[in-house]
């Protein structure tokens, strides 16, 4: 019997367009990725990640959601301060009450500070890149009130190929225009691409998918999991509860499936945006990043995420998903 069990989200995200081209999903692991790693929150902490924004000699370039972490912003100011160049990109469209204390703090301090496109009512990506060589692509906005009750997932990534792309993006969000940079064959941008994607995922499932993601409200994705169900594959979503996903998780036990839920915060919220599709076989893949399962996030804000194919990280991916089940309750 197919299995799916989830644990769903509070926060809210919104909408925009513009894309920058759809690739093709990784079929191996990219000849630049070796080095990649993954930061899992609350459990490893933010030490990682602020090792990494200390760490630039030449460039820092970051793309936030939210930001209201002093330590972050003093870092990011002492950055500049011994001459690297940094610039923040901001969301202007739902964060930015929250994000001009930090807007103003960082400019004030010779960073340079840009609000996001008005091509998108929403720039929801959180990323950053280090002096050109070193990505960190992540679920979690840097708000430290939620660090230690967020379920999150960073990747570091170290290929040239996705340094490469986010930059050339992010040159063009700061400056408010399009792009047809292609991105690297395991970068997954929103608008536009993630829908697509992020469902070939799905589809292509042979024997099991696990999800945790804070929002479930888009139909072809709700469609495409209870379809997966029905041809036999486990599939299994962790979620924290809110009301307006309830129909989904109806329909996911119509499709003789097993849902668990979480409640608040308590023990974790699950903010995370994680797929992961046939862990344990030669074709195991997951997914990481911004992207929520709904129709905004997918199709109309700005995001990103990327596909990991290294048995070793897709398995501790799963094996995450799977230790977070039991907090869940199950849903009748």
């Amino acid at each position: 019997m197919a299995v799916v069990c989830l644990l769903v989200g509070w926060h809210l995200t919104a909408r925009s367009s513009v894309g920058v081209g759809t690739a093709a999903l990784p079929r191996t692991e990219p000849s630049g990725a070796a080095g990649d790693s993954l930061v899992v929150e609350p459990d490893d902490g933010m030490t990682r990640i602020d090792e990494l924004l200390g760490s630039a000699r030449r460039s820092l370039d970051m793309t936030m959601y939210e930001l209201s972490d002093p330590t972050v912003e003093s870092g990011l100011a002492g950055d500049a301060a011994r001459g690297v160049r940094v610039r923040v990109l901001l969301d202007g469209g739902l964060e930015r009450a929250r994000n001009t204390v930090a807007f103003d703090y960082l400019r004030s301090r010779g960073v340079g500070v840009f609000w996001s496109s008005s091509r998108y009512f929403v720039t929801h990506e959180k990323s950053f890149v280090v002096d050109r060589a070193v990505a960190v692509v992540m679920s979690l906005n840097l708000t430290p009130q939620y660090y230690a009750t967020s379920r999150d997932v960073a990747v570091v990534d170290r290929d040239g190929r996705d340094v490469a792309a986010i930059e050339q993006v992010f040159d063009a969000d700061i400056r408010g225009i399009g792009t047809g940079t292609p991105a690297a064959d395991d970068l997954v941008w929103s608008p536009k691409q993630s829908g697509a994607d992020l469902l070939a995922l799905i589809q292509g499932a042979r024997r099991t998918i696990d999800v945790e993601s804070e929002e479930l409200s888009s139909e072809p994705v709700i469609a495409a999991l209870v379809a997966a169900a029905r041809r036999g594959v486990t599939v299994r979503v962790v979620m924290t509860y809110q009301a307006q996903w309830a129909a989904g998780f109806s329909r996911f036990v119509t499709a003789a499936a097993q849902v668990a839920v979480l409640h608040g915060e308590t023990p974790l919220y699950v903010h995370a945006k994680l797929l992961v599709v046939d862990a344990g076989t030669p074709h195991g893949r997951a997914f990481v990043g911004s992207e929520n399962l709904s129709d905004a996030s997918l199709f109309h804000d700005r995001e990103l995420g990327i596909v990991l194919v290294a048995p070793a990280l897709v398995a501790r991916l799963a094996a995450l998903i799977a230790s977070d089940v039991p907090a869940g309750q199950p849903w009748r």
